[in-house]
């Protein structure tokens, strides 16, 4: 099973994957495949067209009724069954009823950073020690904060807002509205945009309630639920060592893309310190990581808590501007007070371009620019 965005290049790592071997392809956002009743029609049309092959690529399943049936059906009788989706809960939910453990998943997202700068043909090497070298590199940094990491954007430069808005109103309509049915699509809509377009702050149920007109903090829920699992944005809990308090605090919301942030603004600057933070919880979110935000016992927040197993292994900051003092000595009480809380000693200042190290009050805080960060974790 190969989850995420739409347009993220799902499709291709697929057939990528696929390559030299004999297997069928069916794409089921064809609206005359999801009308038909009779599923053996389906496998039918497969065998005329594709004749013997016990593989098969199922591309965007999630529009087939009872596609989880079918899929269980002709795993039974010894086929191989690769299928891709845009809803990642109702994919993860609906296998796991129906092919417990018998099923990989993997996730897709635009392109990550160091995925972008070969698609640009940058070569990472000892070079970018150069200030030259650096500063043409962080040129294609401030180019993807803009831009993003969808495929057609960076490899076919399309055009950005046009192109993301267009998929964004897509997913919103195709994938949420008419497959749950949304009785208050404008409505939706007005959470969707006030949402992305407020990435990397936080939110409650009970405040969106009261700032866009829901009768009922039940329907927000619903509806912020339907965004996330069509990955249009998600959500990171506040941490806490209390489970009843972290579910209870309010949560910060982030974007897939920051393309797709952009576009969606109606704003014409930049906050790059809000999405650089929001380009990094999407890189933890492609790492795996188990992270949370988080705010003192005085009020202090700092943005990202890394956790393994039942243990805090790092606390990260994200700032644009650390040359400013005030700034860096926020920053830096933030963090270390942070740190005595939750017994971490690994901390790190995510920077545009400074490097250093601090010890305040006898801790040691890593300073390092962003794009060392986003590029270390692929050797």
């Amino acid at each position: 099973m190969i989850i995420g965005p739409r347009r993220a290049g799902k499709s291709v790592f697929s057939i990528q994957m696929l390559e030299g071997l004999n297997f069928a392809y069916l794409n089921f956002d064809d609206e005359r495949l999801t009308s038909v009743s009779d599923y053996d029609e389906i496998l039918k049309a497969i065998r005329q067209v594709y004749g013997e092959s016990r593989i098969i690529l199922f591309d965007e399943i999630q529009n087939l009724p009872n596609w989880e049936l079918f899929v269980n059906r002709l795993h039974r009788r010894g086929f191989n069954i690769i299928i891709t989706g845009s809803n990642a809960h109702l994919l993860s939910r609906e296998l796991s009823t129906h092919l417990t453990g018998r099923y990989v998943q993997f996730r897709i997202f635009p392109f990550s950073f160091s995925e972008f700068l070969r698609a640009k043909a940058f070569v990472v090497d000892e070079a970018l020690e150069l200030k030259e070298r650096e500063g043409l590199l962080l040129g294609h940094l401030d180019h993807y904060l803009e831009k993003g990491g969808y495929p057609d954007i960076v490899v076919k430069g399309m055009d950005t807002k046009n192109y993301l808005t267009t998929l964004f109103e897509s997913i919103l309509f195709k994938d949420i509205v008419k497959r749950y049915g949304v009785r208050y699509p404008k409505m939706l809509s007005d959470l969707a945009h006030y949402l992305i377009t407020n990435h990397s702050n936080e939110f409650s149920y009970t405040k969106l309630k009261n700032i866009l007109g829901f009768r009922s903090v039940h329907t927000v829920e619903n509806y912020l639920n339907y965004l996330c699992e069509a990955f249009l944005i998600f959500s990171v809990d506040r941490f806490s060592f209390k489970f009843k308090d972290q579910i209870r605090s309010p949560k910060k919301v982030y974007g897939y893309d920051t393309g797709m942030i952009n576009a969606m603004k109606f704003k014409t600057g930049r906050d790059f310190g809000r999405l650089m933070e929001n380009l990094v919880a999407v890189e933890l979110m492609r790492r795996e990581a188990d992270f949370y935000s988080y705010k003192s016992v005085n009020g202090k927040e700092v943005d990202f808590v890394i956790k393994q197993g039942q243990k805090v292994v790092q606390l990260i900051q994200v700032c644009y501007d650390i040359d400013h003092y005030p700034t860096r000595k926020r920053e830096l009480i933030s963090l270390t007070k942070a740190a005595k809380e939750l017994g971490c000693k690994d901390l790190t200042i995510l920077t545009w371009e400074h490097k250093a190290e601090e010890e305040p009050i006898g801790l040691r805080v890593k300073l390092l620019p962003l794009w060392r960060w986003l590029l270390e974790y692929r050797k």
